[in-house]
């Protein structure tokens, strides 16, 4: 029956697929023709040759979007996984259609029609698409259209796996039950799923019904992956595998395949081609402004410095950035000369008395930290990000706390996560990293323009600063 439905689905979505390619193919007739952005100076030419265009792109499209697997079941892809896929087709699609329409002579073909046709098809193709996926997704949840799924292994991984499945009934993907090699544990239930078996018992259990078998087995247990492995290759279940080693991923983990071999990243940064230049420019742009706009204010705190301590407006103090290496940042200074010359490197605390006369205000106005766009121009620092640190203390983080490095995948910023949630100064370093590891992870554009304006309509007033 799931398997009849499947089918249905399928067809229903080529169906669909072809009736939008065809209206995208005269919806850009007519734009070009009745709705002139650009002129026409050749005439307009008639409809009935288009037309007739429509049966070689009907027949191409129909082939390259099965070649490319777009009918594939995606219950557990993303849309903008689907619309790389929809793009590449289309893409190809279209170079036929040019090579076609070359030899189709005497008649011409508007290349702008072909052009309107190849974005039509992306937008209405990709908004369809999404569409209909949401469709089944709600179908689903109600109970319709479900995938029977066992998971072989109920330990940590396992018992991971089906939680997850509960939390996304959208999928349709209902657990029957876990397989495990503790006979012990059959009959229990492990957070609403029962144990409906063993190991040995796999060949017998999975051939009744079963869509999909996630195997999730740890590591003491793997010996026997490749009997179990024997026995699912007799089944028409689909097989989905996670790996042991996902215990051990920490930050932005991904797959990815090389000459056939899966390649599993357990951890890495999120910037990198486009992500990595658009950040750049934002925080050029960006320390340039603030540069221009803070001198003003950073000739008035110079004078007030000189007037009411010695020694040197600026200071460089050495920190830790991107990658682990060294940099000096350069602040406006807020403390005596001889602040740290009794007790070498400590945290500044709240009313701390080597501060100057107007350290104090510099400091919960965060104006002490201007200096830093400099840093953020020769690309030591970006505007966003974790907050650098000294290396006398990083050492004394690293043995406490395992994952401190990974801050570190990313360069320093003047502000961040952890910031604008109140954790600066002398706060749990165990939380300002958990806010750290969560802005790494999550990390946007639109994140940073966030944690940006939230800087600004706070001021940082208030709060105690480095």
């Amino acid at each position: 029956m799931l398997k009849r439905h499947s089918e249905f689905l399928k067809n229903l979505l080529f169906l669909s697929d072809l009736v939008v390619i065809c209206a995208c193919w005269v919806s850009a007739y007519f734009i070009r023709f009745s709705v002139p952005l650009f002129p026409i100076t050749k005439g307009i030419p008639p409809i009935d040759p288009y037309l007739w265009l429509l049966v070689p792109i009907v027949a191409v499209w129909g082939i390259c979007f099965y070649s490319f697997n777009l009918y594939r079941p995606r219950r557990m892809g993303s849309h903008l996984a689907e619309f790389v896929d929809i793009a590449k087709a289309n893409t190809l699609s279209i170079l036929i259609l040019v090579a076609l329409t070359f030899f189709s002579k005497p008649f011409e073909f508007s290349r702008l029609v072909i052009m309107y046709f190849w974005l039509l098809n992306l937008v209405v193709l990709g908004c369809s698409r999404m569409v209909f996926r949401e469709i089944l997704r709600v179908f689903r949840r109600m109970g319709y259209n479900q995938r029977q799924v066992v998971i072989i292994g109920a330990g940590k991984l396992g018992q991971r796996v089906g939680d997850t499945l509960k939390m996304h009934p959208e999928l349709g993907l209902q657990v029957r039950g876990y397989l495990t090699r503790n006979a012990e544990k059959v009959g229990q239930m492990l957070d609403g799923i029962p144990v409906i078996g063993t190991f040995d018992q796999a060949a017998e259990i999975l051939t009744s019904h079963v869509d999909i078998v996630f195997l999730c087995l740890p590591p003491e247990v793997e010996c026997e992956a490749e009997g179990l492995m024997k026995i699912l290759s007799s089944t028409t279940a689909g097989v989905k595998i996670i790996p042991s080693i996902y215990e051990f991923v920490t930050l932005r983990a991904e797959a990815e395949m090389f000459e056939g071999l899966p390649i599993i990243t357990l951890q890495g940064s999120p910037l990198y081609g486009w992500n990595l230049f658009l950040k750049r420019m934002v925080d050029v742009c960006g320390a340039a402004v603030a540069l221009v706009v803070a001198s003003p204010i950073a000739l008035m705190i110079a004078v007030l410095i000189k007037l009411t301590s010695p020694g040197p407006v600026f200071y460089r103090q050495t920190r830790v950035g991107l990658d682990g290496k060294s940099f000096n940042i350069v602040k406006i200074r807020t403390m005596r000369m001889d602040a740290e010359e009794k007790t070498g490197p400590v945290w500044a605390k709240a009313h701390d008395p080597r501060r100057t006369p107007i350290g104090t205000f510099l400091r919960r106005t965060s104006l002490d930290e201007l200096p830093q766009f400099w840093n953020v121009l020769k690309g030591e620092m970006s505007i966003v990000g974790p907050r650098p640190e000294r290396p006398e203390f990083i050492e004394k983080f690293r043995a406490q706390i395992p994952q401190y490095n990974l801050r570190h995948t990313m360069k320093a910023g003047i502000t961040g996560w952890a910031q604008i949630n109140g954790l600066r100064g002398n706060t749990s370093w165990e939380k300002r990293l958990a806010y750290d590891m969560y802005y790494i992870e999550h990390w946007s554009l639109w994140l940073d323009v966030k944690i940006m304006i939230m800087t600004l309509w706070k001021g940082l007033i208030h709060r105690e600063a480095y």
